[in-house]
């Protein structure tokens, strides 16, 4: 592997991992199509973990208000005490079920991503839940809800969607994100708890894949560094520009998008 294509890579996976267009997706569309070779496990890892400290970064208070609410809760408000206890416990009963997924369904996935087939099909269903999720949210009568409002049920929910997103091409922040949507979230609260458990999902999956990390780092380390650091502007961008995105705007450019790319690589995948 190149600098350049490192860089490509990772700019590539850290742009997507945040928005709604499935960055597994991107990883198998995107060589494929520049003639670029697949990268290995090991850069793949690495460039995931990059974007998590990138999202670990953007939501430094979040987490530091999490911790100080069960270190040193006599500093706080007692109403902010029971918000950031409840938003940790939101974020672990979330995080269940992709973990009992990756560990149990994580081979047959694995299967699907030498499928550009599967890939297509994924990103047109991306584009098809951010399409409902805009129609739901529209229709619904009330007041959206806000993190303040987050149930248990609430972080379940939007975790068994998480769980489905190990499909390659379907997208983890989008499938969340939408998940929230469906159960009455405003759009950017939906996004702030997304981003949030990605940071579990992404740090969980670098730890199984901790020696593939360490192996593949022979010979390749710097290369793979500039890749890992483009990861890691591209994520902190990419989270940035969508919360402000999804203050007044709707799903609309991510979904012509995918419903796009899905049916082109659909199509080249049978031709």
């Amino acid at each position: 592997m190149t600098t350049f294509e490192a860089a490509l890579l990772g700019f590539v996976q850290g742009l997507t991992e945040f928005l709604p267009v499935s960055s597994s997706g991107h990883l198998v569309v995107v060589p494929e199509l520049l003639g670029v070779p697949s990268p290995p496990l090991a850069f793949d890892v690495l460039l995931h973990l990059s974007s998590a400290l990138a999202v670990m970064g953007y939501f430094a208070r979040d987490l530091l208000q999490m911790a100080k609410a069960y270190v040193s809760p006599r500093s706080m408000r007692p109403a902010e005490v029971r918000f950031w206890r409840r938003l940790l416990v939101f974020l672990v009963v979330g995080s269940i079920p992709a973990g009992v997924a990756g560990l149990v369904f994580g081979g047959f996935f694995e299967n699907l991503f030498s499928s550009t087939l599967a890939v297509g099909l994924f990103l047109m269903v991306t584009g098809l839940l951010m399409l409902a999720a805009d129609a739901v949210l529209e229709r619904s009568v009330g007041s959206r809800k806000t993190g303040r409002d987050m149930k248990v049920t609430d972080a379940l929910v939007v975790g068994l969607f998480q769980a489905l997103a190990i499909a390659p091409g379907l997208s983890r922040s989008g499938s969340t994100i939408c998940a929230g949507m469906f159960l009455g979230f405003e759009r950017r609260s939906a996004a702030r708890f997304s981003f949030l458990l990605s940071i579990p999902a992404i740090l969980g999956a670098g730890l199984i894949n901790l020696g593939d990390l360490r192996d593949g780092f022979s010979g390749q380390g710097g290369v793979f560094l500039v890749g890992a650091a483009v990861s890691f502007v591209a994520s902190a961008l990419a989270v940035y520009g969508m919360l402000r995105f999804l203050r007044s705007h709707r799903f609309r450019p991510f979904i012509i998008y995918t419903l796009l790319l899905g049916a082109f690589v659909v199509v080249l995948s049978l031709a």
